[in-house]
């Protein structure tokens, strides 16, 4: 498979003399990890992510987005998804410009994470557990944690979701999408109208059910199978009650290509 065949086309990108500020809004409203970055020719330059503009604060709003996007590899359409998956993972990018050719840098669109995880061959996964795979550092938020907190942690790890728990029993999960559909997000820790955090909403508030998991000796497949059916980005992996460790789409992807 080709990226030709599964492209995003017509993708929201930025000019780099666009303000960062913009390119917070774009972020937030259409709940995406990162753009694209042209010229005013349209020659891609890089990208800014949305752990970088997630930071900025008011007192940084006449920065352009030039001083903040990051060199990454750009793929044509003739590129194997699995080559992009793998450049992806090596860049620890989200997302990668699709351009006209490696002569022409014109965008295109751009292929994401969540484009390539949805086309993975179920048949071809290998016959791993995810207990094999997972991540075992795992980030937690409490249920009482005052949600401007958790959605610092959130910015400064670039994670995208954060497992809730009680005396260290899952409880549900709260997500960047969560907090920025209430407009919390918006309170940067430098702004005098933040809240202290005793007068904050609680987490919990926010919380979506259920918190999707497994157990660790299920199947790699089963985990892919799961996130699929659900639109999620992580699955947590549990044992008596307890959570053991989180596999994401990377973590699976990784494991698809054998690495």
């Amino acid at each position: 498979m080709l990226v030709e065949d599964i492209f995003s086309r017509d993708p929201l990108y930025v000019e780099d003399s666009t303000y960062l500020t913009k390119a917070r809004q774009l972020i937030r409203d259409n709940h995406v990890r990162g753009l694209p970055v042209v010229d005013s020719r349209g020659q891609v330059l890089g990208v800014i992510t949305s752990q970088d503009v997630l930071r900025i604060t008011s007192t940084k709003s006449n920065v352009t987005v030039s001083g903040f996007m990051v060199n990454v590899p750009t793929v044509t359409g003739d590129t194997v998804v699995l080559d992009a998956a793998r450049i992806m993972l090596e860049e620890k990018s989200n997302l990668l410009p699709v351009v006209e050719s490696q002569e022409d840098k014109t965008l295109r669109g751009v292929i994401t994470i969540i484009d390539i995880f949805k086309h993975l061959d179920i048949s071809k996964v290998p016959k791993k557990q995810i207990g094999e795979i997972m991540s075992t550092k795992v980030v937690t938020a409490r249920l009482d944690e005052p949600v401007t907190k958790v959605w610092d942690r959130m910015v400064e790890r670039d994670f995208t979701g954060l497992p809730m728990v009680r005396d260290e029993k899952p409880m549900g999960i709260i997500t960047r999408f969560d907090i920025l559909k209430r407009g919390w997000a918006r309170i940067s820790k430098e702004s005098e109208t933040r809240p202290v955090e005793r007068m904050q909403l609680p987490a919990e508030k926010l919380m979506s059910s259920p918190l999707y998991s497994l157990g660790p000796t299920a199947s790699v497949a089963e985990a892919i199978e799961l996130m699929l059916k659900h639109d999620v980005g992580r699955v947590s992996v549990v044992d008596e009650g307890r959570i053991m460790g989180i596999v994401d789409r990377s973590d699976l992807i990784k494991c698809y290509l054998g690495e």
